[in-house]
């Protein structure tokens, strides 16, 4: 599948997006190591804290389908600039590995691409929980 073909399911995505508060519509597509594509758009509710961003609803439908090999997602709006996965789509992103591709677009012929490391540079991570051998090791 190409970056462009990506683009274009997150636009389609993007048509489903419920945001009657922000007016704001967002698509994603997530890639798996297997070529299957998820897609996913905002949902926003009264509660603002219940919302979810469409990064996440297509990894949240990827990984209930058994999927965690995570190869690529592309993010697109209706805003004339480029949109980036927030914080909270970041961390969950960098949970299924530091070199999935993020494409941010446009269209489906103006985006960049960045891996998840690049976006969230010394992220904490699976990594970050293990212990090198159960004491602090504090120096001065």
């Amino acid at each position: 599948m190409t970056y462009e073909e990506l683009i274009k399911k997150a636009i389609e995505a993007k048509q489903n997006a419920y945001v009657p508060y922000s007016k704001f519509s967002v698509g994603a597509a997530l890639l798996t190591g297997e070529g299957k594509v998820y897609t996913g758009c905002n949902i926003e509710c009264a509660s603002y804290a219940g919302t979810n961003c469409a990064e996440r609803t297509a990894l949240f439908k990827a990984v209930s389908e058994g999927e965690r090999d995570i190869k690529a997602i592309a993010v697109i709006s209706d805003s004339d600039t480029y949109i980036y996965p927030c914080g909270i789509c970041r961390q969950v992103i960098m949970e299924f590995g530091d070199k999935i591709k993020i494409i941010v677009a446009r269209s489906e012929c103006d985006f960049k691409i960045y891996t998840i490391d690049d976006l969230l540079p010394y992220a904490f991570s699976p990594e970050s929980l293990k212990k090198i051998d159960g004491r602090c090791n504090y120096g001065i």
